[in-house]
């Protein structure tokens, strides 16, 4: 009789303990749900920061593209307003003449080139896709404009495409993580992963 009274008392104090330690670590995950969700409350404002250079750049872009694609006179290899004569006009004070040279040796198709890489790259930005590449591709038509457009531009604060260039840099650091198709796909993935992880924790269990 004290046997079975020891052993049903000992079978109450495990499932005591185990109600306790359950309930301890409910607590617990509720305490750092909170702690996360009062996180990511603090970092929303920095999620928004770069929101509004994401859309200048995106609308700028965008624009410069349509505005070289649908320009006949620049899109020639001479003649007033071309980028023919543009790039003629710039080889000798270029930090690079080089790649003044590359470009005349198919004014046209560089131009071509120029203007489709800022629609892409607008677009890219203003949609939030691929946006790190987006801002890559952004900075580089930058910097290759700097070096060779306006570098002889004094003093060089005057120049607007080494502005250009420092505007994309936090871009391709941080890309587009609200309002994006990035952030989109990201969330998607999680959710399937969040998935498969409980489908393999019931298999497992």
């Amino acid at each position: 009789m004290a046997q079975e009274w020891s052993s049903e008392a000992g079978t109450g104090y495990r499932e005591q303990g185990q109600g306790n330690l359950a309930g301890g670590r409910s607590q617990a995950a509720d305490a750092g749900g909170a702690a996360l969700d009062a996180g990511a409350a603090r970092r929303s404002p920095y999620l928004f920061a770069l929101l509004p250079l994401r859309v200048f750049l995106g609308i700028t872009f965008v624009y410069a593209g349509l505005d070289k694609l649908t320009d006949s006179s620049f899109l020639a290899a001479s003649g007033g307003g071309s980028i023919g004569d543009l790039m003629r006009s710039v080889r000798d004070s270029a930090a690079i003449p080089g790649l003044v040279d590359l470009a005349l040796k198919s004014p046209v198709g560089f131009g071509y080139a120029i203007a489709f890489g800022e629609l892409a790259v607008g677009l890219g930005m203003l949609f939030g896709l691929l946006s790190r590449l987006a801002a890559v591709g952004g900075a580089l038509i930058s910097l290759s404009l700097w070096l060779t457009v306006s570098w002889q531009t004094t003093p060089y604060y005057y120049g607007n495409d080494l502005a250009y260039l420092m505007a994309w840099l936090p871009l391709v650091i941080a890309g587009a993580p609200v309002f994006s198709l990035d952030a989109l796909i990201r969330r998607a993935r999680q959710r399937r992963g969040d998935g498969a992880a409980q489908q393999m924790g019931s298999f497992v269990g």
